[in-house]
């Protein structure tokens, strides 16, 4: 007989942005934003992705940098904006809650860094910030994002930045991934 490995605890930063999502999608409201007290005082940018039973992206809004007063501030803003304002998906429907996956991103402080061999796309997410304000941003390890040059063009193309044309600084981030 096998024996089973413990269920792991839910993550407090997940729970928090489905409770948001779906006490949103269902009834309009925004819950309180509470987490643990070891992580209430910490305040960073926050990326919260959806995605749907077959791991096709659902919706994903984030910030930069840190725009709410607390991390759970910005946890629950971002996973209402992923679930309701992500131009490129109508918002979520209240029959699709159980089969979302949820992740929090919380991001580290962005370094700039001199250019593509500073990168790597499984560790850092990157920046790029062309020098008229246009600006990307793309998280790290994401598939179909093997190498350095894709990560690039990849987010150059998302901010509509030439690679050519324009000049723009690099900055490259780790993440601490919550699912």
């Amino acid at each position: 007989m096998s024996e089973q490995q413990p269920l792991a605890a839910p993550d407090a930063m997940v729970e928090l942005a489905r409770a948001a999502l779906d006490a949103y999608v269902r009834e309009g409201r925004t819950i309180a934003a509470e987490l643990p007290a070891d992580e209430s005082r910490e305040r960073a940018g926050v990326f919260v992705c959806l995605h749907g039973p077959e791991g096709a992206l659902r919706g994903c809004i984030g910030t930069f940098v840190p725009t709410r007063p607390s991390l759970a501030e910005e946890i629950v803003g971002n996973a209402i904006a992923a679930g309701s304002r992500d131009p490129r998906f109508a918002p979520v429907a209240a029959a699709e809650l159980a089969g979302l996956h949820v992740t929090v991103d919380i991001l580290g402080e962005p370094e700039e860094v001199a250019g593509v061999a500073d990168l790597d796309p499984r560790r850092y997410g990157l920046i790029v910030r062309a020098d008229d304000g246009r600006q990307a941003l793309l998280l790290p390890d994401l598939e179909g994002i093997d190498t350095a040059q894709q990560q690039l063009l990849v987010t150059c193309r998302k901010g509509g930045i030439s690679v050519q044309r324009d000049r723009y600084r690099l900055y490259r981030f780790e993440v601490r991934r919550h699912e």
